[in-house]
């Protein structure tokens, strides 16, 4: 009877037991504080200079055509291409066929005639013989072409401008043009050509050269083109400030007592190389904006400065 007393007795005993223990509450565990490291930096206040580098070429607005002023032969050729001639230099001597045939005739019979002389053809500025077509000898038609000469006085550095950036670019202002040799000439803005590409959308600005330089033609050059140059302006590291996906929306992460930062909207102005223009809120110079550490967290975080 007692060994079936007990044997009763001991599975309840431990089956409250099992009970007694799933009722026990197990500890929970708080998760520690967690810090991001991050380091800070402070606002600056010198000028910013925004600028844009673009491609130009240079070139000779101004071909003059020397054209053959009668039919006839050509005496004289005085030109060659690649050579620099000066203005009413003489070029080619062109006479008539009937001076030809009958100027000796005619002279022995009254000298004082001067029948069968050439007719000069100059030069009608300075510049360069870019293509002599004719040889001494041959027979040309009133209007032929005889040379082409770029008109030294016309040479020029065209800049195909971006109209978005028209109104940083002013008729008289001095702009520095980079050759590839290394060296920098200054310009002077001369005027816009009326049409804009219908393609790029770029519309084309003279630059007249200050300075006697040689410069070959269809030389592609570098223009430096100054947006804004704002002083005592506020601006902070590129790093300090973020955006969302569609860059419309800006912010930075500003620390408030020793060890919170939180999420304050800015609105941005001009950028440069590394230096963004924060133009609201007007920060402080003792306000510490978070440089590294601050993307991908929430609006308010707790840190830990890392630098000094």
């Amino acid at each position: 009877m007692n060994k079936k007393i007990y044997s009763i007795v001991m599975p309840l005993m431990a089956t409250a037991l099992i009970l007694n223990s799933c009722n026990k509450t197990a500890p929970v565990e708080v998760p520690a504080e967690v810090s991001v490291p991050v380091t800070v930096t402070s606002i600056d206040t010198t000028a910013i200079d925004n600028y844009v580098d673009l491609n130009a070429t240079t070139a000779y607005l101004i071909k003059n055509t020397i054209k053959a002023n009668t039919t006839g032969y050509l005496e004289i050729v005085n030109a060659a291409s690649n050579d620099f001639v000066r203005k009413n230099q003489l070029l080619f001597s062109l006479k008539t066929r009937e001076a030809k045939v009958l100027g000796n005739t005619i002279n022995k019979i009254d000298s004082n005639l001067h029948f069968g002389g050439a007719l000069n053809l100059r030069a009608t500025c300075d510049g360069f013989v870019t293509s002599v077509n004719v040889q001494k000898g041959d027979y040309v038609q009133e209007g032929d072409a005889l040379a082409v000469i770029n008109d030294a006085a016309s040479f020029s550095i065209v800049l195909s401008l971006p109209y978005e950036l028209k109104r940083y670019v002013k008729p008289n202002e001095l702009l520095d043009v980079s050759l590839p040799d290394g060296t920098t000439i200054k310009t002077k803005v001369e005027k816009y050509i009326p049409t804009v590409d219908p393609a790029s959308q770029t519309q084309n600005v003279i630059l007249k050269t200050l300075q006697n330089s040689n410069i070959p033609e269809s030389l592609i050059v570098k223009v430096r083109i100054n947006k804004t140059a704002a002083n005592k302006t506020i601006s902070l590291p590129k790093g300090a400030v973020l955006s969302d996906e569609t860059q419309t929306d800006f912010w930075i992460m500003k620390v408030v007592g020793k060890n919170m930062a939180v999420k304050v909207s800015i609105k941005k102005g001009i950028e440069s190389f590394d230096k963004v223009e924060i133009l609201s809120p007007k920060l402080k110079p003792d306000d510490k904006i978070l440089l590294t550490g601050n993307y991908g967290v929430g609006d308010t975080i707790k840190i830990k400065i890392t630098n000094k």
